[in-house]
């Protein structure tokens, strides 16, 4: 006699469409946002018209329950499809399951609760859409294209039964675990060249969201004493996308670019327009400004979205810069302004533009000054303010109507207030403030441009252009740049030295990341440090807590070499009887190595070397250890190593050891 199993009803699980090169691919919520999603799905009346959002994913995307779409709440992404899953199904060459529709899904669990109560099975099920389901027993059920009555199986493969799979737990899937509600810290990453950030190509979104899940891991493995008492949750990495701004339809700049791309090797060219050409963007005194007040803007406008999700957080804000990302960050932070007390110029409360005629508070208020109170009404329709106004050329206040005469006098006000705002600014903190950065050896003067924006020149190099740097609405704890050319555009522009005394004006940390082999990143501590001193970079420790073993094999078989050489050198003097000099003082041991990856992180700790306070006199120069098929052929993997920071560990290890400086960091059973 056969025990018939009672009827237990299906767990459901909330998936969302994640498009991959234009194809469905169906990716599970974590337990904890599915179980979120289902309680709220569950309070939901049916007669009710309000939309319940539910936020997931550490609150970056909120769920529409009623709209069935996940939106993306910091960047902009195409909207997703969300479903409530429980009967999933799969092809013979399918790579994964696809779960059915909801409707779809019902209709199949009625069916199943019938045949598991009356225990008939073999039931020949004909779906809405026209396509037949055979429930053979409650471990094997299968999908056919049209009716089986229609037809015996046949082997081609428009006729191959899709395999059933009734319940989450029956296919194999990978459900990613819930992030901590409480946020410790917040980073935001610039991105460098282009609009890929990888090896993979892919986009500024993904290559953060690859940050973030090594970021998380480490803190479950590395901090796992902290995280267990609740004493830690998380850090949030957000990304900051300034390319699509420069190469959008506001500037025009593409396809101003487009009509003098010549013809051939179109791919090559193209390539060359969308990344390369962003470093001479930067160094352009038109696109400049726009490059950096998107950063800027971008920044503020993340970190304000930021604390009205996350109302209750209290920690800091750090930034990361990859590439020529990390540039614009040196030069925005090198051009932060702050008060006596230490607040950021832009937030006080009083803020308004003074000007050599007084100070305005308003549009309004300033064109009544200078006699041009008539324009307003021009100017008020395309929602124009002193911000605004402070940005338009004169071009564009004669596209909107402006007269000559009063154009001319607004662009020199417009030029008298930026003086006052930036460039008195920026010479009273050069003369009270911090020690300026090139102060040592640059002198500045300016050379008028046809532009309206300056250079800012060195008595060497190319320049630095001298724009109207905005302000963070925060003082950033900590500024890592990876695969940084920082050292090199100081160093062009004509500082050949950075004044040791030197810090930035809102920031205490600063730390320059760069893997060994990569051709874009340079060191910034020779540039603090005495030329006749030779510091090594210092090693970053592998994750694991220990040197690659083909790192601990290369420096043992130095040691050997080295004690070998000695011993040589001891049998030859007691031959010849004739001294010799010591090879060096004290040994070979006390040689500084001049291979970067050979130097030991706590060799480097324990002389405690001051390289200047842009780290608070700590080191700054940190080195990545290459792979031991990098280190075959370091051509071969330049430019794989110049894009390799974002899945680095080790990289997100030190940010994490920067921001728990005062939590143990264990890296037993690893």
């Amino acid at each position: 006699m056969n025990v018939v199993e009672p009827y237990e009803p299906v767990q459901q699980h909330w998936f969302y469409n994640q498009q991959v090169d234009s194809k469905d691919s169906w990716q599970p919520f974590s337990r904890e946002d599915s179980q979120r999603l289902e309680d709220a799905c569950s309070r939901v009346g049916k007669n009710e018209k309000d939309e319940v959002i539910v936020a997931t994913d550490g609150r970056r995307y909120d769920v529409r329950l009623r709209e069935r779409k996940r939106y993306s709440v910091y960047w902009e992404q195409k909207p997703a499809e969300v479903r409530r899953c429980s009967w999933f199904h799969k092809g013979s060459k399918d790579m994964a399951y696809t779960p059915y529709s909801e409707e779809l899904s019902d209709f199949l669990e009625d069916t199943y609760m019938i045949a598991v109560t009356l225990n008939e099975w073999n039931t020949n099920l004909e779906l809405p859409t026209g396509e037949s389901v055979i429930l053979h027993n409650p471990k094997l059920m299968t999908q056919y294209p049209t009716s089986c009555k229609d037809f015996p199986p046949s082997p081609t493969e428009r006729t191959q039964p899709r395999t059933l799979k009734r319940g989450i737990e029956n296919i194999p899937v990978e459900i990613p675990e819930g992030e901590p509600e409480i946020v410790d810290h917040l980073v935001f990453m610039v991105h460098g060249i282009g609009p890929a950030c990888d090896i993979r190509l892919r986009g500024i979104v993904q290559c953060v969201n690859e940050f973030r899940n090594a970021s998380n891991s480490l803190i479950k493995s590395h901090f796992r004493q902290s995280e267990d008492r609740c004493i830690i949750g998380r850090v949030e990495y957000l990304p900051v996308n300034w390319h699509k701004v420069l190469h959008g339809e506001t500037t025009g700049v593409d396809k101003d670019i487009e009509r003098i791309t010549l013809p051939s090797i179109s791919r090559l060219r193209q390539f060359s327009n969308d990344t390369v050409l962003d470093l001479f963007f930067y160094n352009s005194a038109t696109y400049c400004q726009t490059i950096v007040d998107t950063v800027a803007s971008e920044i503020n406008r993340l970190h304000s979205l930021f604390l009205q999700r996350h109302p209750h957080f209290t920690g800091h804000v750090s930034l990361v810069g990859h590439s020529l990302g990390s540039l614009i960050l040196f030069d925005l932070l090198t051009n932060q302004e702050t008060e006596a007390d230490g607040t950021p110029h832009e937030l006080r409360e009083d803020a308004h533009v003074n000007t050599s005629c007084g100070s305005y508070k308003s549009l309004e208020e300033a064109l009544k000054g200078h006699g041009l109170e008539e324009h307003l009404n021009v100017l008020q329709r395309e929602q124009m303010d002193m911000e605004s106004l402070m940005l338009c050329s004169e071009k564009d206040l004669k596209d909107i109507g402006i007269p000559l005469g009063p154009r001319k006098k607004m662009m020199n006000c417009v030029k008298k207030w930026k003086h006052c705002r930036s460039g008195s600014g920026h010479a009273a903190q050069n003369e009270t403030h911090s020690p300026s950065l090139g102060m040592r050896n640059a002198h500045e003067h300016q050379t008028p441009t046809t532009s309206a924006v300056d250079y800012q020149h060195f008595h060497v190099g190319i320049g630095q252009v001298s724009i109207d740097y905005p302000q963070l609405g925060f003082h950033p704890q900590a500024f890592f740049a990876m695969g940084s050319p920082i050292g090199m555009f100081l160093t062009v522009r004509g500082l050949k030295r950075i004044d040791p005394n030197y810090s930035f004006p809102t920031c205490k940390s600063f730390y320059n990341i760069f893997h060994p082999f990569d051709p874009v990143a340079y060191r910034i501590e020779p540039m603090l440090l005495p030329q006749d001193m030779d510091l090594p970079s210092m090693l970053i420790p592998h994750h694991k807590g220990r040197k690659r073993m083909h790192l601990e094999l290369k420096e043992g078989l130095t040691r050997v070499s080295s004690d070998l050489l000695g011993s040589l050198r001891m049998v030859w003097q007691s031959i010849s009887q004739v001294p010799m000099p010591a090879l060096a003082e004290g040994g070979m041991s006390s040689m500084t190595p001049t291979d970067e990856a050979e130097v030991s992180p706590m060799e480097h700790e324990e002389r405690n070397f001051n390289v200047g306070m842009l780290n608070r006199g700590r080191r700054i120069d940190f080195v990545l250890q290459e792979t031991p098929i990098e280190s075959f052929n370091e051509y071969l993997f330049a430019i794989q190593s110049h894009l390799c920071y974002w899945e680095s560990e080790d990289t997100a290890l030190l940010v994490l050891r920067e921001i728990y400086g005062n939590f143990p960091v264990r890296y037993a059973q690893l």
